[in-house]
């Protein structure tokens, strides 16, 4: 009897499950699932080996059910049975699981909709064979039918549900991995060719169409270039700044870190040409071979690239030991090979403050092997020319503003194969110009900025025929692009007014600046001067020109008066639980969010966000400024509405103001907003109601249409 109540008891509980399987799916675009009930959802990919397990056993049972060994046989038979009613509840979970997940953001796209309704299809499945298995008509041939309609659900499921965690192919990936062709240096880009590939295996998996974690897609140069919910993925120029380099060079063991423990990481020679990629700008059309010869990027880039019909390079040395490599490679040291199957290896060194002599003594280990080493801007002094003139078998030489003097160069003399030697900004004179003769197995010298006048570089010229000598910038007339504009002020909220504090590190550089929106330009654009002063809501567009050069890019800085400050604020409807900062004093701390959404200075939502502000004493309002973001990748819109309603009391409201904001397009850039309503109210106000609503429907190109866009707001302002 005991026994019969459990199992009744079970067979209720997998009725619950299925009807709630189907309340989710018939209102998944309007449900929002709780900050509390995600970690339920996250257990998904760790439930569901279970239930799969359980099913294959009651597969392989239920084919030999009708066996006349087993047909009479009620151990057998009760045994199947609670397996497949086991199987049915845990797949039942693991799939209301997956939903509440899916619910999350980052999670879209044709993958996640084929895994979904192939798992409610293996959970519905395993259902009906339950409770249909003891039914009369239940045959052997119906029984083949449904274990055949079962596996391939979880097969096919499976498969779907592999390529949306760890990206498209993987179960096929050993066996079946099509090897793409190398393409010729020559006709190689950068970003598509070096870049992009890396991105491919190692960071598509989470960050595509399907499966964008963090909001962030890097499928293509346009995906890369809008970047995710945390900004912008890298800044060109800036290797510090970027977000990419930093979640890259996070220990393994921090939540942060790319690509998340357990899956391919990236190698020392992939995040170089990250590193030296966003250092160069970031540039998504530049060839390989535009890049300069002796360039760390080019060189490291012919281990990935075939050559062009170059003849195949032979060495007479043996690879260096792995281990030696691999204990002398650190965060100031780089050695790679520079060729794919090649023992001959490059060295670049960086910083400074950590150089000393012994680092190049250490590297003696590798003398045979490497071919180039580059010290660019490194404290090297003459003495370690002896130490370097022991790489037997170097092949280019960069010293460009060190601190050696020249008049010791003959110490590289032993160095047969040395054909490449830059030298730019170095002191040389006529001594360093009769070493350099000395080196008879150079071909190409680079000399720019050296102090050498032009008769001594046409004499040098006359007696090597066969050199090849670089000496870098002439002024050819063309004008140079002048630095951005630069802002002293480190308050952009004011209560009164606030001086406009503008700067340029050039002399007699001319700063102008609009506050309508459009950019300034040279002639009708006000010219800035101290003394200029803000005295309401203003959004500055500044740029910079001077005669014989070309004017700098536009720079914009919001500027925001707030003359009130409400004595209680509060939500009537509040927040998404992720995006609610420090409650709802986060919109009146007078602290901007800048355009990381998720710092915790911006309030989030996809429903209407409505909030309350009371005053102890009555309010004579001209205006309220909502500050709002928009961030197209995120799918994070200006609000398509905004209302401001008042009164004396909450239930003595009136409207005073409404906003619409037009239709947003695909193309639309980053941009933080202050939305401003100005209020009809003709009497003085004690109680106001705001409400700011998200687009509820996201337009078709958008990558998760269907769904509500998000509204964000990080502080409001009242004059």
């Amino acid at each position: 009897m005991i026994k019969r109540d459990y199992q009744v008891l079970a067979e209720n509980f997998l009725f619950f499950l299925n009807i709630f399987i189907l309340f989710l799916l018939i209102f998944s675009s309007s449900l929002a699932i709780p900050q509390w009930l995600q970690p339920f959802g996250r257990l998904h990919p760790l439930l569901l080996h279970f239930p799969i397990v359980l099913l294959l056993m009651a597969i392989l049972l239920e084919l030999f059910r009708f066996n006349k060994k087993f047909i009479n046989e009620p151990l057998y038979q009760n045994f199947t049975n609670w397996v497949w009613l086991i199987a049915a509840i845990f797949a039942a979970i693991t799939v209301m699981m997956g939903l509440f997940l899916s619910n999350e953001p980052g999670y879209e796209g044709g993958t996640l909709q084929w895994h979904k309704w192939l798992g409610v299809g293996i959970a519905f499945n395993a259902t009906a064979i339950y409770w249909f298995r003891n039914k009369h008509w239940y045959t052997i041939k119906i029984v083949r039918g449904s274990l055949g309609l079962l596996m391939a659900l979880l097969i096919v499921g499976g498969d779907y549900g592999a390529n949306l965690t760890h990206g498209e192919n993987f179960v096929l990936a050993p066996v079946w991995h099509p090897e793409k062709k190398k393409v010729a240096i020559d006709k190689a880009l950068v970003f598509n060719d070096l870049i992009e590939p890396i991105f491919q295996e190692k960071c598509t998996s989470c960050h595509n169409p399907n499966k964008s974690k963090g909001g962030l897609i890097l499928v293509d140069e346009k995906s890369v270039l809008k970047g995710g919910k945390n900004g912008k993925f890298y800044a060109g120029g800036q290797p510090q700044l970027s977000l990419l380099l930093k979640r890259v060079h996070e220990p393994e063991q921090e939540k942060e870190h790319m690509p998340p423990t357990g899956k391919p990481q990236l190698t020392t020679q992939e995040m170089l040409l990250l590193y030296l990629w966003v250092k160069e700008n970031a540039a998504f059309n530049k060839k390989v071979v535009d890049l300069p010869q002796n360039d760390s990027l080019r060189i490291i880039a012919t281990n990935f690239l075939k050559p062009n019909d170059e003849k195949e390079i032979h060495f007479d040395f043996g690879a260096a030991d792995e281990k030696v490599i691999k204990k002398l490679n650190n965060n100031y040291r780089t050695i790679y090979p520079i060729g794919q199957g090649l023992p001959a290896l490059g060295v670049n060194i960086y910083n400074k403050k950590t150089y000393e002599p012994k680092v190049l003594e250490e590297l003696l280990d590798l003398k045979k092997q490497i071919v180039t080493l580059d010290l660019n801007r490194m404290p090297v002094k003459d003495a370690e020319l002896k130490t370097i003139a022991k790489f037997e078998n170097l092949q280019t030489l960069i010293l460009n503003f060190t601190d050696i003097t020249g008049n010791t160069l003959k110490e590289l003399a032993p160095l047969k194969h040395l054909n490449t030697l830059a030298l730019s900004g170095v002191r040389l004179n006529s001594d360093g110009l009769a070493q350099i003769a000395l080196l008879k197995s150079i071909t190409k010298l680079t000399i720019w900025n050296t102090g050498l006048t032009d008769k001594d570089i046409a004499s040098l010229k006359a007696n090597n025929k066969n050199l090849a000598i670089i000496t870098g910038y002439k002024d050819d007339g063309k004008p140079i692009k002048l630095n951005n504009p630069q802002i002293g002020n480190t308050n952009f909220i004011f209560a009164d007014k606030v001086e406009l504090q503008l700067k340029h590190p050039i002399k007699g550089v001319e700063l102008r600046y609009t506050t309508d929106g459009t950019d300034p330009d040279s002639i009708k654009s006000a010219i800035f001067k101290p003394g200029t002063y803000i005295n309401n809501n203003e959004f500055i567009k500044a740029k910079a020109f001077k005669a014989g050069w070309l004017s700098s890019d536009v720079v914009s800085f919001n500027f925001y008066k707030n003359a009130f400050t409400p004595d209680s604020i509060g939500y009537l409807a509040g927040p998404n639980d992720k995006y609610s900062g420090d409650g709802a004093k986060t919109l009146i701390d007078k602290d901007l969010g800048g355009t990381n959404f998720g710092n915790g200075k911006w309030i989030g939502s996809q429903k209407d966000l409505v909030i309350y502000m009371q005053f102890s004493s009555p309010k004579n309002l001209n205006t309220v400024t909502l500050n709002c973001m928009r961030n197209i990748g995120s799918q994070i819109f200006l609000p398509i509405g905004v209302e401001v309603w008042g009164g004396i009391d909450k239930n003595h409201l009136k409207l005073l103001s409404s906003i619409k904001t037009p239709i947003p397009l695909k193309d639309d850039p980053l941009l933080l907003k202050g939305m401003e309503c100005k209020l009809n109210a003709g009497k003085t106000i004690s109680y106001l109601k705001i409400i700011a609503k998200p687009i509820q429907k996201l337009p078709s190109w958008d990558p998760v249409k269907n769904q509500p866009g998000w509204v964000f707001v990080d502080e409001i302002f009242l004059n």
